[in-house]
């Protein structure tokens, strides 16, 4: 195995046992980018310099016993995430040359464990569905996805071990399912937004990209950790690891839910052939009737916040903007305040529901995406499947079991209830390992 194809949990074990240095890793990682990079298009900004002066620095302090969790280990942070030592420009000529004073607050926690803040991935112009230049690894001519879309190929072409996302409608999991790898949006108010370029305070939700849960384990327990800036996090929140290796005892519900309907037919004919063959104890369930208005529910919200947030650059630089962005926030002014707030009482309507649905299963099994990545790079495809468990705020992953017609991944959305994230990453190890 090439050092760039190793995951970060075994990177660190050979920075401990002093078999491999953090120059060498990243070196290796930087060869394999230079090569990649001009076909993949993940990243908006790499410093060479800075990056190998990191892993250096990194080095010494281990050579002189200062050794933190995530020592010299990289990290790829999506372009709406300030870093102060990195242009932030949100995949925007709006903010283009902008750069942060300060790092954004899962940054600075990052780097408070030793991680080396790689470079910044490329991610659609403000979160949004206006594509980048980055293609799918798997298939040059797929979308990877978005708006994480830089984030996503990285880790799935191996020229990053981790990289951090986000999502308001489905932009960790889709991209995650595109793309064949481990995407994890954890509870809402568990990671900090302070210095995220918002979309919507009410459904943005920062995430892990990986190649295995242990490394998102890894990531979750630096990240995971209250900030009094961000008013919408959980006080008293821990997340703790758990040890499911037994899936006989997890009881899972099959949904297919209001997206159904979008999805293409080999996505459905594969996610109804694993529920049905896989040998879990799953029910096949509908949700209740107040579902019906989770899709424009969460579209309704989604506006309100693009309308709250980007409607300045809108109104002062227009003509900077990329037409779907434009779009966007255009199609946002209709929406009234009483929209808004039934749109609001309706997720709280679908929250109680749920949890009735969760003194009865540990884990809810639905698609992460409609199908395999569309073979077309002018769209990010369709955050349907995930848009209303965004607005929900439970903990959601997308799995990488399943293939589409053209053998391109799709994967597998499962979901628990809040606050059990530790216990989904446990759920989906174990789903991994069948």
């Amino acid at each position: 195995m090439e050092l760039n194809e190793l995951n970060a949990v075994q990177v660190l074990d050979l920075l401990k046992k002093n078999e491999i240095t953090s120059q060498e890793y990243v070196e290796a990682l930087l060869t394999h980018i230079d090569n990649r990079e001009p076909l993949v298009g993940a990243w908006t900004y790499l410093n060479k310099d800075l990056i190998i002066s990191s892993a250096k620095k990194a080095d010494e302090n281990r050579r002189n016993g200062i050794v933190k969790s995530m020592s010299g280990l990289p990290i790829g942070i999506k372009d709406i995430i300030d870093t102060f030592d990195m242009p932030t420009e949100n995949g925007s000529k709006v903010c283009k040359g902008r750069s942060p004073s300060k790092d954004a607050h899962l940054v600075k926690l990052f780097r408070d464990k030793g991680s080396i803040i790689f470079g910044k991935c490329v991610t659609t112009e403000f979160a949004l569905s206006a594509p980048g230049k980055t293609k799918n690894p798997n298939d040059l001519e797929c979308t990877p996805g978005g708006s994480s879309s830089g984030s996503a190929a990285a880790v799935s072409d191996n020229m990053i071990p981790l990289s951090i996302g986000s999502q308001t409608g489905g932009s960790v999991l889709r991209p995650a399912s595109f793309n064949g790898i481990i995407g994890f949006k954890p509870t809402f108010g568990t990671i900090s937004r302070t210095g995220m370029s918002p979309v919507s305070y009410r459904l943005d939700h920062p995430g892990i990209y990986a190649r295995c849960i242990e490394d998102i384990e890894l990531a979750s327990s630096t990240i995971l950790s209250y900030d009094e800036n961000d008013h919408d996090m959980i006080e008293n929140y821990d997340f703790i690891k758990q040890n499911i290796s037994n899936l006989n005892n997890v009881k899972f519900a099959f949904v297919r839910g209001p997206a159904w309907e979008h999805g293409d037919e080999d996505m459905k004919k594969e996610m109804e052939n694993f529920v049905t063959n896989v040998n879990l104890n799953i029910d096949d369930i509908s949700l209740p009737k107040i579902f019906e208005k989770a899709i424009d529910s969460h579209i309704t919200i989604m506006k309100g916040g693009i309308h709250s947030s980007l409607g300045k650059h809108y109104r002062n630089e227009k003509s900077k903007l990329h037409p779907y962005t434009i779009e966007r926030i255009e199609n946002s002014i209709s929406v009234k305040a009483s929209e808004y707030i039934d749109a609001l009482e309706n997720a709280k309507n679908m929250s109680l529901k749920l949890k009735g649905i969760f003194e009865n299963y540990d884990a809810i099994i639905t698609p992460a995406a409609p199908g395999q990545a569309p073979r077309d790079l002018s769209t990010t495809g369709n955050a349907v499947f995930n848009g209303y468990w965004t607005m929900l705020g439970v903990p959601a992953i997308s799995l990488p079991l399943l293939k589409g017609k053209d053998s391109l991944p799709i994967g597998v959305q499962v979901i628990t209830p809040w606050k059990e994230d530790g216990k989904l990453l446990s759920i989906s190890k174990a789903l991994l390992n069948i």
